[in-house]
């Protein structure tokens, strides 16, 4: 790996990569036991690893400045330390309590899945870890059991409260095909996006954390709503019990009535993409991103702003923010061939109006300067 010699003075005994994801639909139904619908993105984060037998991490991040990427710990003795090393941390601490035998090791990682642009660059991160230390250490991990100790690391020690779609799909999706999931069972069914369709991904350039307290604070409102209605979880509910919901006091109505016809506009969505369908597939985006604007009040007004801007671009049937909310990135659904020049006019629209600058994240241009429209993802 390149940069791992720079940094270690030795070569890596494995490698190994995970994407970022875009969530196509399906947003804030994860931690509610519901559906969602990811697809794997050609953006990805790379690990190295060389094993140790003094007990120590030592971790280096590219992606970071220099004097931000070091990070160094003790196995064994993680602690959080509110930086990006407790996403490493916390990948080891839930292997320990798996008994797997997990010895120090030299990290390198670099990424190209931007970090708070709502991609999943944690999810990555943890996962590619996971791989890395599989393959270094001959564990006999599967690529769910990856996904589940890569959700434990992020829900453990970072302590996010994320429901697993993240690292499910890091670990078992690629971006041939979107990764239609049931959170509750982890049943999951690969489903191709119609041969007429294509997806642009824009950046808003705002940042957002998953353990932020807004984030924090909706998860709360939708135990509280179950809990009123008398079920495990929002997913028991489907639009026959929306008279039920609308009883609820407020907040708790709109949190839980986006749950609930969300995870039917997935299951139209998965429809759609079956049928080959893209103008109703972009009328599911359009009605999630309303619900999330006015039920579950997570976008802002730059992320509208640049929804509305996509809406109006030639060739586009639906464009919504996707992620956990409060920044990130917006989807766009296009007409075949046209993600690339319908993206970079929405930007340049964005630009002018808000005077925000952000970046066009797919199609994903590589340094060469080529645009990438798919990549088979690695495992």
């Amino acid at each position: 790996m390149t940069g791992f010699r720079a940094v270690f003075a030795r070569a890596p005994d494995a490698e190994a990569t995970a994407p970022g994801r875009v969530n196509l639909i399906g947003e804030h139904t994860d931690y509610n036991g519901g559906y969602v619908l990811p697809l794997a993105l050609p953006l990805r984060t790379h690990a190295g690893i060389a094993l140790r037998t003094d007990g120590r991490v030592r971790a280096f991040s590219a992606t970071l400045p220099s004097d931000q990427g070091l990070a160094e710990y003790r196995r064994g003795a993680e602690q959080r330390a509110g930086a990006w090393i407790d996403y490493v941390q916390g990948v080891t601490q839930a292997m320990d309590r798996r008994a797997l035998a997990v010895p120090g090791f030299d990290l390198f990682v670099r990424s190209t899945v931007p970090a708070g642009a709502g991609l999943a660059s944690s999810a990555a991160l943890e996962v590619a870890v996971v791989r890395a230390l599989r393959t270094a250490c001959a564990l006999a991990i599967d690529d769910l059991e990856a996904a589940r100790i890569a959700h434990e690391a992020e829900t453990g020690l970072v302590g996010a409260p994320v429901g697993i779609m993240d690292q499910m799909a890091a670990s078992l999706g690629d971006d041939a095909a979107a990764l239609f999931l049931d959170t509750r069972t982890l049943a999951y069914e690969r489903v191709a996006l119609p041969p007429a369709g294509e997806v642009a991904i824009i950046d808003s350039g705002i940042t957002h954390r998953h353990a932020s307290g807004e984030y924090r604070r909706r998860r709360a409102e939708c135990d509280d709503a179950a809990a009123r209605l008398g079920v495990a979880q929002l997913r028991d509910l489907t639009p026959a019990d929306l008279a039920r919901v609308a009883a609820l006091p407020r907040p708790l109505d709109r949190r839980a009535r986006h749950v609930v016809t969300e995870n039917a506009r997935v299951l139209d969505a998965v429809d759609a993409m079956r049928a080959h369908d893209l103008p109703r597939l972009g009328r599911c985006f359009v009605a999630s991103h309303e619900s999330l604007r006015r039920d579950y009040e997570v976008t802002v007004p730059e992320i509208d702003t640049l929804v509305e801007l996509a809406a109006a671009g030639p060739g586009v049937h639906g464009a919504r923010m996707t992620g956990g909310g409060f920044g990130g990135a917006v989807l766009l659904l296009c007409d075949a061939g046209a993600a690339a020049g319908v993206a970079h006019s929405v930007l340049a629209a964005y630009h002018s109006r808000t005077v925000r600058r952000g970046r066009v994240l797919l199609p994903f241009r590589d340094a060469a300067g080529m645009t990438i429209e798919t990549h088979q993802a690695q495992r």
